[in-house]
């Protein structure tokens, strides 16, 4: 004792004096804390887990407002590919911009004889590693944003690199859509604003959220009832928001659609299953062209 600094001295002194000592090996023990201390282990516990529980409480309300953003982030870009659809339109006498790009689901590739110039966005949303294809489509020149053509909810990459997709989107088969002949029969298409009348142009759904594991070329394909293929998905749409994708109309305006049954992708050419998928595939059915007039 008589070696330790004199300040420090009389703090020790109570409990290193014989009844110090007594009361510490006694059957009551006292916690103390030296003024000015700060939280002992149990108050630190405590608080902790009220972080926990508050964090835990949040983090679903984060996620809700950060899927809400996407969505009408992603909702803006189909606002701005059918303004510029419209502008094509306006430009171009009524003509509707060509949708001709359509890749075989058996091989990958192109169909052959198709000239994929002459399309609205050319390429493959698989494999394509820049925009040049965005680029050379036919509505690149009314808005020179590549960032439109991708919904930011979409984190899919380009297989065997760490680039994210260039497009989300594809423009339905009603639109100038390419006639698959005696394969599939003819293939009713609008090719002038005039002609939208059956659905109307609110109802004629033109771009469309696309599933990021199945989104090919830029042409969203369904067949028609009492096709050969009527029951298939040859494209799958998107469902990143919720449960749901986002869709743009003829008329301008854009909606969020809920599937009533969630969207997962199974294989390319995928049979509408279970049955209650079939109201989704119905639904979207219900805004393409279905006959010729």
């Amino acid at each position: 004792m008589d070696s330790w600094p004199r300040l420090v001295r009389p703090l020790f002194r109570p409990f290193l004096s014989p009844a110090g000592l007594a009361r510490g090996t006694g059957a009551r023990r006292r916690t103390f804390r030296v003024a000015g201390g700060g939280f002992t282990l149990i108050e630190l516990l405590v608080v902790i887990s009220i972080l926990a529980l508050l964090i835990a409480l949040l983090l679903p309300a984060l996620s809700r407002a950060r899927s809400a953003a996407q969505s009408a982030a992603c909702l803006s870009n189909l606002r701005q590919l059918q303004t510029c659809w419209l502008m094509y339109a306006n430009d171009h006498g009524g003509a509707l911009p060509p949708n001709l790009s359509v890749y075989d689901l058996s091989t990958g590739e192109p169909i052959p004889g198709l000239d994929l110039r002459l399309t609205w966005c050319a390429g493959n949303a698989q494999t394509d590693v820049n925009t040049a294809n965005i680029e050379r489509g036919y509505l690149f020149p009314y808005n020179r944003s590549t960032a439109i053509y991708h919904c930011p909810a979409d984190k899919a990459r380009v297989a065997g690199t760490n680039r994210r997709h260039t497009r989300s989107y594809n423009m339905s088969q009603s639109i100038s859509g390419i006639s698959f002949g005696k394969v599939l029969g003819h293939l009713p298409t609008f090719q002038t604003l005039m002609q939208i009348r059956s659905p109307e142009p609110a109802h004629l759904f033109v771009f469309i959220d696309v599933h990021e594991d199945q989104i090919t070329d830029s042409l969203f394909g369904i067949p028609l009832p009492g096709d050969p293929w009527d029951g298939m998905w040859f494209d799958l749409p998107a469902n990143r928001h919720n449960d749901g994708c986002n869709l743009s109309f003829a008329d301008g305006h854009v909606e969020h659609w809920k599937w009533a049954v969630p969207k997962v992708f199974r294989s390319l050419g995928q049979a509408v299953e279970p049955q209650e998928e079939w109201r989704d595939y119905d639904r979207l059915r219900a805004h393409i062209r279905k006959t010729v007039d």
